[in-house]
């Protein structure tokens, strides 16, 4: 094998690697990051894009039919929804289940009065690298990514008051 040879097989492993890195980085929902945009079916009837919030504090928040303390959080965070909606505050849940028509009747029977996103399809949630349910982002004004919290216990909710506040004040 000539020098060239071994230089170009160089190169090209180093680019290849290069770019799954990237590939990778621009998945993870990485604190102080621009969170990735996406467009999803919504229960309004309408597709919704993030960036168009843009100027708006944004909670999102990834969950399922399945998930037991999905269930136990989304009323809480509707609670906050109504709390801080007045102060540029929108919250977006994004269902994972692969029957919307499921997870938009579990919203309704909860309470649930902010849009509801469906990806079935697990492209938005792939793209965000959730790995857990449910999940929950809060992306400030600008559209960076300033919280990331995995998974829910009781009281988390008191956590995300003292975040939304914070950025609802800058």
């Amino acid at each position: 094998m000539s020098l060239s040879s071994i230089l170009k097989s160089a190169i090209c492993a180093v680019a290849i690697a290069f770019l799954s890195t990237a590939d990778a980085q621009a998945r993870l929902p990485a604190i102080g990051a621009i969170a990735p945009d996406f467009t999803l079916h919504s229960n309004l009837g309408k597709n919704l894009k993030l960036s168009e919030y843009r100027g708006q504090v944004v909670l999102i928040n990834f969950w399922a039919t399945w998930c037991g303390p999905c269930r136990e959080e989304l009323p809480q965070l509707e609670r906050q929804r109504a709390r801080y909606q007045r102060g540029g505050f929108v919250l977006l849940g994004v269902s994972v289940d692969d029957n919307p028509r499921a997870a938009q009747e579990m919203a309704h029977r909860l309470g649930v009065q902010f849009p509801v996103l469906f990806d079935a399809g697990k492209q938005v949630s792939g793209r965000y690298d959730i790995d857990a349910m449910p999940s929950t982002l809060l992306i400030d004004r600008g559209g960076v990514v300033r919280y990331l919290h995995r998974g829910y216990r009781s009281g988390v909710e008191q956590e995300y008051d003292v975040k939304v506040r914070e950025l609802l004040r800058q």
